[in-house]
């Protein structure tokens, strides 16, 4: 690990790693700006991003009195100790929400403190930032979430009828979910979704070894999630159906025999995908690239193998929480043009259900997903807003 080169930060930004083997079995690489000795502030990143992707907004928060820390989290980056065995023997259940969440409360312990006064997540890094504080409102103070609103955990089955006789097969009177990834593929054309696919076996080489070149692709998908897209004009879906997921662009419903690469690379014919540079340069996605190059993306996958897994544990996960509302003051913020703010049908409007002290939705104008990275300002004016009122 001391041989990788520095990261190229910020002033006021430093790089360290946290020994956390001996309880969540990771040595954490974290980014940090601050105080130690002040509130804590956490941020944890999305896929397929690092902690670098704070760098933007850290040293602003920091000069307001807070000690800020993002690390890379298990699959990801400088981070090291996750299964990194191939896919069909890797233990899933290291990248359920609630391993997931341990891991930040052994990070949170070895930083020297035992609270954390705002926990701040982006994409697959929101859904850390409203777990952790539905698990564990005693240590996590407040949160928000950016770029994927939260949704509640699932429930498992209300006011079963009892049966007189003994049960002899269990579980042949649930009623039958529909397949919406099977309806997806009766569409025309034939779409499938982009959690699902990332599931699948093939999707780290896919994601390595783009026919464009990693650069190139990764180019591409950011451009593809920003306000540079002109083709990113969200608006709320009715339903978790196949018609209503099918109005999402090609990048989360995509076609179902192409890769993500292909599908990139199919969308970007046209595209200035010069236009991103303005808000990450050249020099800053060759850090993302240079980091995929080395560990490969089956770490990061596997949150999404995880969420999406059909086995009996993985599925059984969340029920834990079932019924469970975020306690905590809860912010969300994101970009107007930003699909992810609906691809979970009634997650927003379902704040006022899921969360007992939900402080409002902050749009961000000229935003798409990556929205701390495109308007960090704008970003930063939020947050200190809601931190103000806490």
């Amino acid at each position: 690990m001391s041989s990788l080169e520095p990261l190229p930060l910020p002033e006021g930004i430093e790089e360290s790693y946290i020994d956390c083997n001996d309880s969540c079995g990771l040595v954490f690489h974290v980014i940090s700006a601050g105080q130690k000795d002040k509130p804590l502030i956490l941020l944890t990143h999305g896929f397929p991003e690092l902690a670098y992707s704070w760098r933007k907004i850290m040293p602003a928060l920091a000069a307001k009195g807070y000690y800020v820390v993002a690390p890379d989290q298990r699959g990801y980056g400088r981070t090291t100790g996750w299964d990194t065995r191939p896919f069909d023997e890797v233990d899933l259940n290291q990248f359920t929400m609630t391993n997931l969440v341990r891991d930040l409360v052994c990070l949170v312990y070895a930083l020297g403190h035992k609270e954390v006064h705002c926990h701040i997540g982006h994409d697959f890094g929101a859904v850390s930032s409203a777990m952790a504080p539905l698990m564990r409102p005693d240590m996590f103070k407040s949160c928000v979430q950016m770029s994927h609103p939260h949704h509640a955990p699932p429930t498992p089955l209300f006011d079963v009828k009892a049966s007189r006789k003994p049960i002899t097969n269990p579980g042949s009177t649930s009623e039958a979910k529909p397949d919406t990834q099977a309806e997806l593929a009766k569409l025309d054309p034939p779409r499938k979704h982009y959690k699902w696919y990332n599931s699948t076996s093939g999707a780290a080489n896919d994601w390595e070894t783009p026919s464009q070149g990693l650069h190139k692709f990764l180019r591409g998908y950011w451009h593809l999630k920003s306000a540079d897209w002109p083709g990113n004009d969200p608006t709320p879906l009715k339903s978790w159906s196949a018609a209503e997921l099918g109005k999402m662009p090609n990048y989360y419903i995509m076609p179902k025999d192409t890769s993500m690469p292909e599908t990139v690379a199919s969308m970007m014919k046209g595209e200035d995908d010069t236009a991103t540079t303005r808000w990450l340069s050249d020099s800053d996605l060759d850090v993302y690239v240079k980091e995929w190059q080395r560990i490969g993306f089956q770490g990061g996958l596997n949150w999404y193998r995880a969420q999406t897994s059909s086995s009996k544990a993985q599925k059984a996960d969340m029920l834990l929480f079932a019924g469970r509302k975020i306690e905590v003051p809860c912010a969300f913020i994101s970009g107007e043009q930003d699909w992810g703010n609906y691809q979970q049908p009634g997650a927003l409007d379902g704040y006022k259900e899921s969360c007992a002290d939900f402080r409002g939705s902050t749009f961000i104008p000229h935003a798409g997903h990556w929205v701390q990275q495109e308007q960090p300002e704008k970003v930063i004016e939020a947050v200190c807003k809601f931190l103000d009122g806490l």
